[in-house]
């Protein structure tokens, strides 16, 4: 594969960073300081796509910037793996801005300027753990991005935001430290090297029972991707603005912890050595567990943002489930399941956030009759609910089929069960929310109710539409899974 060495991958984590001074500086003047942030947004997606038509062409681009120990410098690389949860992350992120405005705004919400700053911060972390080029470097940006969406979950300082944020950090930087940073040591010491490989750089010369503890290890200590028992965070984090929830925690820092998890089986330890030892089945157990407990304990919730936590907990370990299956299939309904589950997750937490703004209102049993008084915000419920639990026309139906496929392909029966209940249990936890919304009758709490304001309510029609087309036309997200799956099928699949 043809390398080829470029500063876009480093101007890509730069863009949003160069628009802080600038944001702050106009913390005065709201328009200019959103202004900025639009334009940061706007520009690292720019530069994204702009390595598109390289990647897609079988060339890699590369940037290194310095070396940190021997043999392990500070290095970016972009394939396609990366630049599909990178394109995800930043075009989401644009209309996450929008939403902001109006919802910051419409609620009058203090410390804006903050706000916009670190949540720069937070995607161009983001951007970096796409692009790492080794394990040393995706650590690093895995901890920047934990530590800058501290003050965003901790956004409103009163007692529940600093108790949410504590167990926030406990979690994240407590399995990191404690699980994943002594995981990388232990594999420079065994292979020599933290580079990421098709065929991953651990050797089938170490023992399955070492093997086995570093993968629970990489597994545990990447907690942002909320397998349970560690799955506590997210809940909590719910705490924070919603346009944090919806992007952060819906998006970015749950999809940095599967995509951490997705980098681990196929770049560290490889494909084939994976399947020749059997090594994931425990990781299979573990996603189950978490899909179905995830479940089952969203149908008891009934503060909306908490249902689409837990929500979101059983919808990440279907990433893990279907990169653990080790089979084509399986990996496909991964890989596609990111895109998919952001756009129809983003847009939940879209509505979410617009009703609480119209009505000031948290809970679903406060929204019945909300339908007709906000018809635009609760179709788009519908329609990402549609896609969360995998029916047309939604794209979400792609990866629920494909992961089917994949269970049937890796001889794993049980784990198609377990995929056809958790798409029961998404249906029961997600209709009744629309069935109250149109078909109950209006209570006098939600009567004379107007839909959000515009900047509320335009990104999450955008999300919602999206959602649909991607069923017809998902072709961008399969090319570039197509290309990863080149290298890996390549290594052993």
């Amino acid at each position: 594969m043809e390398t080829i060495h470029s500063i876009r991958p480093l101007l890509a984590i730069l863009a949003s960073l160069f628009a802080i001074p600038f944001i702050v500086g106009f913390s005065r003047r709201p328009a200019m300081r959103e202004f900025w942030t639009f334009a940061a947004a706007g520009s690292k997606f720019l530069i994204i796509v702009s390595m598109l038509p390289l990647v897609l062409t079988g060339r890699r681009v590369t940037c290194t910037i310095f070396e940190i120990i021997p043999g392990v410098p500070l290095q970016l690389t972009v394939d396609t793996l990366g630049l599909l949860f990178a394109l995800v992350s930043s075009s989401l992120w644009i209309l996450t801005s929008i939403y902001s405005v109006g919802y910051m705004r419409g609620l009058g919400e203090h410390s804006q300027t903050r706000y916009f700053c670190f949540f720069a911060v937070a995607l161009s972390a983001t951007i970096g753990v796409a692009f790492s080029a080794n394990l040393l470097t995706l650590y690093i940006f895995y901890e920047i991005l934990s530590l800058a969406t501290y003050p965003l979950v901790t956004h409103h300082q009163d007692e529940e935001a600093r108790s949410s944020g504590r167990r926030y950090l406990a979690y994240i930087l407590g399995s990191s430290i404690g699980l994943f940073l002594p995981a990388m040591l232990i594999s420079y010491h065994l292979a020599g090297t933290l580079t990421f490989s098709a065929s991953g750089f651990l050797g089938a010369s170490i023992s399955r029972k070492v093997l086995m503890i570093l993968l629970i290890m990489f597994i545990f200590g990447a907690a942002k991707a909320a397998v349970m028992p560690l799955h506590a965070w997210l809940p909590a984090a719910m705490v924070a603005p919603t346009p944090v929830s919806a992007l952060l925690h819906a998006v970015a820092v749950v999809k940095v912890g599967v995509f951490v998890i997705i980098r681990i089986i196929t770049g560290v330890f490889g494909v084939n050595l994976l399947k020749s030892l059997s090594l994931t089945t425990p990781v299979i157990v573990l996603a189950c567990i978490t899909i179905l407990c995830g479940s089952l304990i969203a149908l008891s919730q009934d503060n909306l943002k908490r249902l689409l936590a837990y929500s979101t907990i059983s919808q990440l370990s279907y990433i893990v489930l279907g990169v653990s299956l080790l089979s084509q299939r399986g990996l496909t309904g991964a890989f596609i399941h990111i895109p998919m589950h952001a756009f129809g997750k983003i847009t939940l937490f879209f509505c979410a956030g617009a009703i609480f703004v119209a009505t000031g209102k948290k809970n679903i049993s406060e929204m019945k009759g909300l339908g007709r008084q906000m018809p635009i915000t609760m179709a788009a419920f519908f329609i990402a609910s549609l896609s969360i639990i995998g029916l047309p026309p939604c794209g979400g139906f792609l990866s629920k089929w494909n992961l089917v496929l994949g269970s049937i392909e890796a001889h794993r029966p049980l784990v198609l069960v377990v995929l056809l209940v958790s798409s029961l249990l998404n249906a029961g936890y997600f209709m009744p929310v629309v069935y109250k919304a149109f078909f109950f009758k209006t209570e006098s709490a939600v009567a004379g109710v107007k839909e959000a304001p515009l900047c509320c309510l335009i990104p999450l029609c955008l999300t919602a539409i999206f959602s649909i087309i991607f069923l017809f036309y998902p072709q961008p997200f399969y090319e570039l899974i197509s290309h990863a799956l080149k290298c890996i099928i390549g290594a052993g699949v």
